[in-house]
């Protein structure tokens, strides 16, 4: 049987954010803090002979990662007595990599998961213990989803420990079926009208909260954080602004603070709901209006 005493947790060193550079601590670090859990926080872990040898002294049945983002050596992957077990936010093989929740947003899935697995020397590969499946709603953030399969993952965790004390854990081998999802680029978050409306409320949700998706307007980066696909039934005033297929993409239909904000893109147009104009905060796109001048016509590049 496991002994389930935990003997540590390790996470990343404290870094440095906001305007005035303080170190900040992680959650992990400070939930350990309030429980006093002893707290490890090595620079890297590949070759840190010190390092690896408090996980040899500890000598842990187990050792559980999630969101780690680092790769286990060989050396720290054969320290438990039991295994080395992963939690990855995806239905593996689907999504191996860093950016698996953003990614299965960006390209619109409607499904999605979190696999508990067993940990080898390569990234996502090792055996499937336990999933469980999610339904990613059309205008969910991947902010949203990001909480949502954060708990779902917590109590598929907790099941696999169960399942492995009690010796009756499954091990499946991953189909050579997989795809990869890996960091995002900050070039990737300009919108282009040019593509299908469909990729383009992707892109929104998949970059939110993340970096945001945003346009150019006048030399300034304006982003957009929320907005819908316009459906026909819904505004006759804007569908009579004769939206056709000639307008071009990027073209601003309307920019009124009591209508609302309305843009062309390839096969539709654009509802912006919640805008973030250069150095200001995000709001709703009605106040934005009522203190910042779109003009209607201007083709957003």
């Amino acid at each position: 049987m496991l002994n389930l005493m935990l003997y540590g947790v390790v996470t990343a060193p404290d870094k440095k954010k906001g305007r005035g550079m303080k170190l900040s601590e992680s959650d992990v670090k400070v939930f350990a803090k309030e429980k006093s859990i002893p707290i490890y926080q090595p620079e890297k872990v590949k070759g840190n002979t010190e390092f690896i040898n408090i996980i040899k002294k500890i000598n842990p049945d187990l050792i559980c990662v999630v969101a780690y983002g680092k790769i286990l050596p060989k050396e720290i992957l054969d320290i438990p007595t039991k295994a080395c077990i992963n939690l990855h936010a995806s239905l593996l093989p689907k999504y191996r990599g860093a950016a698996p929740i953003q990614w299965a947003v960006l390209n619109g899935d409607k499904e999605t998961g979190v696999t508990t697995m067993y940990m080898d020397e390569k990234m996502d590969e090792g055996d499937i213990i336990l999933q469980s499946k999610v339904t990613i709603g059309e205008y969910e953030t991947t902010g949203e989803l990001w909480e949502k399969l954060s708990h779902i993952g917590a109590d598929l965790l907790v099941e696999t420990i169960k399942q492995i004390e009690k010796g009756i854990a499954p091990r499946k081998k991953q189909s050579t079926d997989y795809s990869i999802a890996p960091m995002l680029s900050k070039d990737m978050a300009k919108i282009d009208f040019g593509k299908s409306i469909t990729e383009i409320k992707n892109k929104i949700y998949g970059l939110n909260p993340i970096m945001g998706a945003y346009v150019i307007y006048e030399g300034k980066m304006i982003k957009i954080w929320q907005a819908r696909i316009l459906d026909n039934n819904e505004s006759s005033d804007i569908l009579q602004k004769n939206i056709t297929e000639e307008i071009e993409p990027g073209t601003i239909i309307e920019a009124d603070s009591k209508i609302g904000l309305y843009i062309k893109a390839k096969n539709g147009v654009l509802k912006v709901l919640e805008i973030q104009g250069e150095k200001a905060k995000k709001m709703p796109i009605n106040d934005f209006l009522r203190g910042n001048k779109l003009e209607t016509g201007i083709i957003l590049k």
